[in-house]
């Protein structure tokens, strides 16, 4: 392989996880030309196209789906190894303060951090789980953790973790009690467990979504919580039906605590993104940060 082929792998590789040509380049630090003529000579060079371009987006082809499988693990662990022999020539250190939501937190944020500080213990990290999507720059937050709809546009984005489903669920008992739902109509008769992110944001409605078909349902029930883990709780002790996702609950599934309705109307969605201004300085100890959650075991 020619030495400049390898450079322009990892451009493309920046192109397919931010999906746009402007993210990419912000991410990269070079200008969108640039980034533009990289991928027509690579895939020149290559003699097949990568990516499908349009007006609003970019998405890889069949061809460049295979080729990113291959790079993703090999290049992620090269550019790990490199930037902790980077962090060799001085001691990473500082604060990071980081939003996200408590469940976020928990189960994709917790695992990553720990480990960071322990093996680099001058960098302090701050967590906020207020769940309402807070304005990093308000807050004085140099990232968020958020789903990829709630990223926005002007953000450099980095994917960390693969798509992700709902689960609408409850107890044996309750549905033994009250009747399975067969279709996101039917709950209308049951009680369901609200969430509101936020002190003034609306109550969320349940979206529901199979073989392209959307349903949106407003639904009614005894509370209404701003944390998915009472949810949860409530759900298991008989309250009505929780609708979370299904990592949160899997181990409930599994012992046979929860019980899942309407699996065939949770089609999967993008997940969780890594989101910050392109305009920030990354200080090692926020590049270390990016770059292990970027390649976290999944």
């Amino acid at each position: 392989m020619k030495r400049e082929e390898l450079a322009d792998l990892t451009v493309f590789l920046a192109v397919a996880e931010q999906g746009s040509f402007t993210r990419a380049a912000a991410h990269l630090g070079i200008s969108q030309s640039a980034v533009s003529h990289t991928m027509r000579r690579l895939e020149a060079s290559l003699g097949f196209r990568l990516l499908n371009r349009n007006s609003r987006s970019v998405s890889t082809t069949e061809m460049g789906d295979k080729l990113l499988a291959s790079l993703r693990p090999n290049l992620g662990q090269i550019e790990n190894r490199i930037e902790e022999l980077r962090s060799l020539r001085g001691t990473p250190s500082g604060l990071v303060r980081i939003t996200t939501s408590a469940t976020a937190a928990r189960t994709i944020l917790w695992p990553v951090i720990r480990d960071l500080v322990r093996d680099y213990p001058d960098i302090q990290i701050e967590v906020n789980t207020n769940p309402a999507l807070s304005d990093l720059a308000e807050g004085r937050f140099d990232c968020a953790l958020r789903l990829a709809e709630g990223v926005p546009p002007d953000m450099i984005a980095v994917p960390v973790t693969g798509p992700l489903q709902m689960a609408a669920v409850g107890s044996p008992a309750y549905f033994a009690a009250r009747g399975v739902p067969l279709h996101p109509r039917d709950l209308d008769g049951h009680a369901c467990l609200n969430m509101r992110f936020g002190p003034n944001a609306p109550i969320y409605d349940w979206e529901f979504e199979k073989a392209g078909e959307t349903l949106v349902r407003k639904v009614n029930g005894p509370f209404t919580f701003n944390d998915a883990d009472f949810c949860v709780q409530a759900a298991r002790e008989g309250y009505g039906i929780a609708f979370v996702g299904l990592p949160e609950v899997q181990p409930d599934l599994d012992t046979g605590k929860l019980q899942r309705v309407l699996a065939d109307w949770c089609d999967p969605f993008e997940g969780f993104h890594l989101c910050y201004s392109s305009r920030r300085q990354m200080s090692s100890a926020f590049r270390l940060l990016v770059d292990r959650l970027r390649h976290r075991p999944t």
